[in-house]
This record gives structure tokens, C-alpha cells and sequence, in this order.
């Protein structure tokens, strides 16, 4: 049984990227492993001496945030081995390290947000220049995709 890993954030494009990977697992009859990373953002240091914020609780955020892009698509993982890992980081770098062991990886597009050059995406150019494994960006319209 091989791996497919899917990047999840909670954006639209996520969401069917999501989609995507549960339905190649699906065919392949591989598992899934569903990866959300969360960060302190700089701007949640009060005054620069420490988070304002508790990092518990951004993590917290992202194990919901992933339960719930899960629970979504119920129907679409049913069935399916579903690993689910929440981990501190940079996106690529993290989508990059849970996808050495994997058969594929996918992520979700944002579009062009007004720079040509990211057209995949800040996450998905990196994975696509970086990853072990063939990579899948998925886009929102018409939840097509491209390798």
C-alpha cells in the first residue's frame, strides 16, 4: 500500500485538493495522509517578549481546522486509511519531509493573486521543485489538475 499525502490549510483550493487525493487513494488503494502546518505568525508577539497568543492554541487551530476539511469530505475518505499529521513549520518544507516516503503529493492553487510568476502558489512551486515524489496542484476552478 503506498502514500498519497495532501496539503491542508482550509482555503478552497485546499478543499479540493483534498478531494483530488482521496479519490487517487481511492484508485490506487493507497492511504492518505493529510497534512495541515501552523506557525506563530510574527504578529502575534505582544511587544516582542512573547506570543500573546498561546502556540497550544494555533495548534489547536489547525487539528480543527484539518478535522473539519476531513469531515467535509466524508463520504469522498470513507474507507480509506487516513493518517492525519499537524506540524509546525514552513508548508513546503514540512509538505516536502511528510511526502519522502510517499507516492505522491498534492496541493491545492490560490490562483494568480496578481504576480504571474506565483501562478502555483509560494507552497506549491517549492513542492513541485523540491519534492521526492510526483506532485499534483490542484485548482480550484473546475477542480482540475495538473503534475
Amino acid at each position: 500500500m503506498g502514500t498519497i499525502v495532501v496539503g491542508v490549510d482550509g482555503s478552497a483550493g485546499a478543499q479540493e485538493a483534498l478531494r483530488f487525493a482521496a479519490s487517487e487513494a481511492k484508485l490506487r488503494g493507497d492511504r492518505l495522509r493529510a497534512v495541515i502546518v501552523w506557525h506563530v505568525p510574527t504578529m502575534a508577539y505582544g511587544g516582542g517578549f512573547g506570543p500573546a497568543v498561546s502556540p497550544t492554541e494555533f495548534e489547536d487551530n489547525a487539528r480543527a481546522t484539518l478535522e473539519a476539511a476531513l469531515a467535509a469530505v466524508g463520504d469522498e475518505v470513507a474507507g480509506l486509511e487516513v493518517e492525519q499529521a499537524v506540524r509546525t513549520g514552513q508548508p513546503a518544507l514540512v509538505l516536502v519531509e511528510e511526502a519522502q516516503d510517499a507516492d505522491l503529493l498534492v496541493v491545492g492553487s490560490r490562483g494568480h493573486g496578481g504576480f504571474v510568476g506565483l501562478l502555483l502558489g509560494s507552497v506549491g512551486q517549492q513542492c513541485a521543485q523540491h519534492a521526492p515524489c510526483p506532485v499534483v496542484i490542484v485548482h480550484k476552478q473546475g477542480g482540475s489538475a495538473h503534475s
